[in-house]
Formats: structure tokens, C-alpha cells, sequence
């Protein structure tokens, strides 16, 4: 949106999620459609999709620079780097016959205002579908129709005549274009899923979205990260 700075989700352009699995130099980008997470409490679900998939981490901080484009209607614009405002460590789990994605904050340490607005709990759980890429594209995903998952077979078979089925395998991931839906499930997603997200926490704080995407803190923004304010 061009705004150097932000005071609220409502000057938000978009939501972003950097996964990173654990032991592989992949990173996936998320594009969230609603720029927030769903509630728990209600068991929102919210639409997200697949926009990025690399494997140098320079293509990723590219991507997430300040830059600037011209558009026909306003001329030349600027795009203001993306500003982390959480981090920490995630799993992918199967649990009654769904798929959950959780997560737990290791930082910020006390979430503020940037995290109740985006709906970014301390620790939360989601279940996870995929939409079959034969199927018409979501509304309100922001994905551009053209972005269609180019799946390998063995994965398009596991739909059969299904729309939605469990993130089983992850590998779906791997793909830009696989759309998505998060559905909140539980805010104890320790408890829930019956694993120690405390020690994935301990064993991803090893590490930072800045040493993975090896950007800098000049360059992005950090006081919603750190201190959990707007900026």
C-alpha cells in the first residue's frame, strides 16, 4: 500500500507466511487472503495459498524487499518491505483423521497490539485441507487465477472426486498454486496434539527468519517482531 508506516491491520496489505521445514534448505511462502489468521474461538476458516517455493534464500528476501513498479492508473509506486511480526515453530501432525498445522511463538516474547489485530496466538492449532486444483479457484484467496498447482499425478489421485482433502502429505506445500484453508482448532495445541512444542520452539530459536532469509534489520522493520507495536 505504500505506507512507510503502519498503525493498524487496516493498513495491512497482505498477510505472509514463511514455513521452513526443519533439516531442508526449502522455504515456502504463504499468502494469507483475509491479511489474518483465523479465530480459534469461532473455528474461523480463512483462505490462504501456496505463492512461493525456493530453495536459495536470496529469491525469498527478494521478494520481501522494498521495491518499486509502475502500474497504468497511478504511475510509479513503492512497496515498503515486509515487517515480521512473529516467529517460531510450527509442525504439521495428524490427529483424528484430520491435519493440523500448530505453531508456538518464541518471539515476540509478550505479543501486543500487531498480533491480537492479526489473530496470531501464542500457541494455536489449525486444521488443514487442500482444494483439488480441478476444481473452480477459491474467492478471496487473492491468488491469481493463472497459478495452477502443477501437482504430480500421485497427488492428484489422492483427491479422486473429492474438493477438499487433509494437508497429508506435507508435500503439497512444494507447490505454488495449492490452495488452502485453515480452520481454527484449539489455542493448547500441545494438549491437543499431544506434542512438545516447547522443545521445537527451543530447537527453531537456534535459528531466525533472519539468519534463514539472511535479511537485515535495517532493511525490514522489526518493532512489531520485538516489541510487539506497530511501526
Amino acid at each position: 500500500m505504500g505506507e512507510e508506516r503502519v498503525e493498524s491491520v487496516d493498513e495491512v496489505q497482505r498477510l505472509l507466511v514463511v514455513l521452513h521445514p526443519w533439516r531442508k534448505h526449502r522455504l515456502r511462502l504463504l499468502i494469507v487472503g483475509a491479511k489474518r489468521l483465523p479465530r480459534i474461538s469461532e473455528h474461523e476458516r480463512t483462505w490462504c495459498f501456496v505463492d512461493m517455493v525456493v530453495d536459495r534464500p536470496e529469491e525469498l528476501r527478494e521478494a520481501l524487499a522494498r521495491r518499486t513498479y509502475r502500474t497504468k492508473t497511478r504511475g510509479e509506486r513503492t512497496q515498503p518491505p515486509a515487517r515480521p511480526v512473529g516467529e517460531g515453530a510450527y509442525i504439521i501432525a495428524r490427529h483424528d483423521g484430520h491435519t493440523h498445522l500448530a505453531y508456538e511463538l518464541e518471539l515476540p516474547r509478550e505479543p501486543g497490539e500487531p498480533q491480537r489485530e492479526l489473530n496470531i496466538e501464542r500457541e494455536a492449532s489449525y486444521v488443514v485441507n487442500v482444494k483439488n486444483p480441478q476444481t473452480p479457484p477459491l474467492s478471496g484467496t487473492g491468488r491469481p487465477r493463472r497459478d495452477t498447482p502443477a501437482l504430480p499425478r500421485e497427488l492428484v489421485d489422492r483427491f479422486g472426486t473429492r474438493r477438499f482433502i487433509p494437508l497429508d502429505p506435507p508435500d503439497f506445500l512444494d507447490y505454488p498454486g495449492t490452495e488452502l484453508v485453515l480452520i481454527g482448532a484449539a489455542e493448547d495445541a500441545s494438549e491437543e496434539l499431544g506434542v512438545d512444542l516447547d522443545a521445537e520452539v527451543e530447537r527453531a530459536a537456534r535459528r531466525s527468519i533472519f539468519d534463514d532469509l539472511r535479511i537485515s534489520h535495517r532493511d525490514h522493520p522489526v518493532e512489531p517482531l520485538f516489541a510487539g507495536q506497530w511501526r
